[in-house]
């Protein structure tokens, strides 16, 4: 090789690797947020209820394109979590890990994934928006997710999954310890034969979805599990947010109850201060009916971070509960 192009090659390096950090990059996403908070049950009719903690979570999301079609993705959690003991502390845990193919009209995942079906979690506003329709959020499946896009008529959503029983269900840090499908449960099987549906539109200010699901029962349940879940949201264009979602379950978590779910939410953006308020049932065969009704209020500060806090009143079968939570969310990442 010529002094000449060997010069020209070493002069070039730095060029190329900057152009192939830079297209790295490109392909590179990460977000996230940390949450900090406090929650207090200030007042009960079962003075033992009674008490405060101070909690802390973390979320964090990545996704690396090795093509304009292929995507490794995976997320961590950070959170307390709880043995089969009972006890609890902080760790560490994979909630999502696997691989997307996107293939125009349709995009598949592969791995641990999360199903879609309610979106609750999401979509409803304040500190206590979801705390009761969390129950029934699909998290931490093994399985096939395709999503498939039917232009003006919405999208549709399937999944084909069973509850991580590998040893992405561990966890690091404070050891909750791996599942199992013989601990039993409706979905926890070891096999691909659970399954969710859901469509969703969207039209201007207005979204809808509606969804299905059928969790097979495991180690000693009673039967399988078979789930409807309908939300509608909405946007006045005044600053004014409307939600809503119900669910409805048949052999709920592989026992013999029936269980109905209601949550309704509204939220008022006012500049950087969003008020809302929350209206949610829960009514289980064996456990009775839940009524939850809050007020909260957010506060985006300059660095995108948001200052909450929200009172509750929760009547629990006739348990009746005031609680107080307050919490900062940091997000982060690109």
């Amino acid at each position: 090789m010529s002094k000449t192009l060997t010069a020209a090659l070493a002069l070039g390096a730095p060029f190329v690797i900057c152009a192939s950090g830079a297209l790295a990059q490109e392909r590179f996403s990460w977000d996230g947020e940390i949450e900090i908070g406090y929650e207090s049950i200030i007042d009960s009719t079962v003075p033992a209820n009674e008490g405060d903690a101070a909690y802390a979570t973390g979320e964090f999301n990545t996704a690396f394109a090795l093509s304009d079609r292929v995507t490794v993705f995976g997320g961590l959690t950070f959170e307390e979590l709880e043995d089969a003991s009972g006890t609890t502390g902080y760790g560490f845990y994979l909630h999502e890990l696997g691989l997307q193919f996107e293939t125009g009209a349709a995009t598949f995942q592969l791995g641990k994934v999360s199903p879609a079906f309610g979106t609750a979690w999401v979509s409803a506003a304040g500190f206590y928006g979801a705390a009761l329709a969390e129950d029934y959020e699909l998290t931490e499946q093994i399985g096939v997710l395709a999503e498939a896009d039917l232009g003006a008529a919405g999208t549709l959503a399937l999944g084909l999954f069973y509850a991580d029983d590998t040893g992405l269900s561990d966890s690091l840090g404070f050891n909750r310890g791996r599942n199992s499908s013989a601990a039993g449960g409706a979905g926890n099987t070891g096999k691909l034969n659970n399954a969710a549906l859901q469509w969703s539109g969207e039209w201007d200010a207005t979204f809808a979805y509606a969804g299905v699901r059928f969790l097979s029962a495991g180690v000693g349940d009673v039967g399988d599990e078979t789930g409807f879940v309908a939300g509608l949201g909405h946007s006045l264009g005044n600053g004014l947010d409307l939600f809503g979602e119900v669910a409805a379950f048949d052999g709920y978590g592989g026992t013999a109850d029936d269980a109905t779910y209601a949550t309704l939410n509204a939220a008022y953006a006012i500049g950087e201060v969003t008020l809302s308020g929350t209206y949610s049932m829960r009514d289980v065969t064996s456990a009775g009916r839940t009524d939850l009704v809050s007020a909260a209020a957010e506060y985006e500060l300059a660095n995108g971070m948001t200052l909450g806090g929200a009172l509750a009143r929760i009547d629990d079968a006739g348990t009746k509960d005031t609680l107080l939570g307050v919490n900062l969310v940091i997000p982060f990442g690109g």
